[in-house]
């Protein structure tokens, strides 16, 4: 009877595993040490979503109180006839409630009849031949897997440590069950070594530039191979590109040193145009008989009127512009002569 319901409970429950493969114990240590941990680690840190098929779960406890009350009537007339029918009812039940199937929206049921494939159905409620058939819940919603971070090697000689995030999709529910014996786990790989082939072939500086490129090549590579598995790649982005301590601070002095060269031309450019204004300004000055005393006037008219604000001008403005003038009758009479 528990061992049943832990059937039941299995057979009409859905685990979000968008990020781990469906594992069993004896799988684990075959796929790798650094697999094992990460499923566990995973395990520990996310919940996962379940699903009970509390349809099949209702109807065996419909039927089982209906066989009980019958069986009761009987045993007060026959006991030993009470005995053979609770056992066949019991089996009976179990029978049609494992016949009831319940899956999701976002799911689709496989379906195995000994050993071959026969159909595929859901989302809802669907039947199944108990003990002939069994079904495989396949999960259609878009799932996002972590590339754990990865060592490569760029085009210029430069280690780097990158990771991302793969999007996918179940395209045909068949195929990724029939086709690939665990297609998360399997496109997991597949984009790792996609991730390091493209990676491979770039510079360092295309790689901090061309961020969006590489994902879009990167996924060009993993659909391509991965579309006859019954998959579809939606999407795949770089998360952190890790570098090495000393190749961080030589770009930080090469990015410090590109900021002072530019404020340093913007410096000199500002310079060049305010000494292009003076000498525009000193040239309408010199033309024009008045705009220098105008300006001196409006030197003094900007000091203010306070008390710590003296001006004295030893020799008035228009003083000045005799002197200067007569300096100037005198060299054309020296030229003259």
């Amino acid at each position: 009877m528990l061992t049943w319901l832990r059937n039941q409970m299995k057979q009409g429950t859905y685990q979000n595993s968008a990020v781990l493969p469906d594992l069993s114990e004896e799988e684990i240590p075959q796929r790798g040490v650094s697999h094992s941990r990460q499923f566990e680690e995973q395990h520990q840190t996310k919940e996962d979503f379940q699903m009970i098929n509390y349809i099949s779960g209702l109807v065996f406890t419909i039927l089982f109180v209906i066989g009980g009350a019958i069986a009761w009537n009987i045993y007060l007339a026959d006991p030993t006839l009470a005995v053979w029918f609770s056992i066949v009812w019991f089996v009976g039940d179990v029978i049609i409630a494992q016949a009831i199937q319940l899956a999701a929206q976002w799911e689709k049921g496989v379906i195995f009849r000994l050993g071959k494939f026969s159909s595929v159905k859901g989302p809802g409620i669907f039947l199944i031949i108990p003990i002939i058939d069994q079904v495989k819940m396949v999960d259609l919603r878009i799932l996002a897997m972590d590339i754990p971070a990865q060592q490569v090697i760029t085009r210029d000689n430069v280690p780097v440590k990158i990771n991302g995030v793969l999007f996918f999709k179940v395209q045909n529910a068949a195929d990724a069950i029939i086709k690939v014996q665990d297609y998360r786990y399997a496109i997991g790989q597949y984009a790792q070594t996609s991730l390091r082939d493209v990676i491979g072939q770039m510079t360092l500086d295309q790689l901090l530039v061309e961020r969006e490129e590489i994902g879009k090549s990167i996924e060009s590579n993993v659909e391509k191979d991965t579309r006859d598995w019954g998959l579809e790649v939606t999407g795949i982005r770089m998360q952190d590109v890790d570098m090495p301590e000393e190749l961080k601070k030589m770009m930080s002095r090469q990015a410090s040193a590109e900021r002072e060269k530019r404020a340093t031309i913007t410096k000199a450019e500002g310079d060049r145009e305010a000494a292009i204004n003076l000498a525009v300004a000193a040239r309408t000055m010199t033309e024009s008989p008045g705009a220098m005393q105008l300006r001196t006037l409006q030197t003094v008219d900007g000091l203010g009127p306070t008390a710590s604000n003296t001006v004295v001008l030893a020799v008035p403005v228009n003083i000045m512009e005799a002197v200067d003038q007569l300096t100037q009758a005198l060299k054309t009479k020296n030229q003259k002569s």
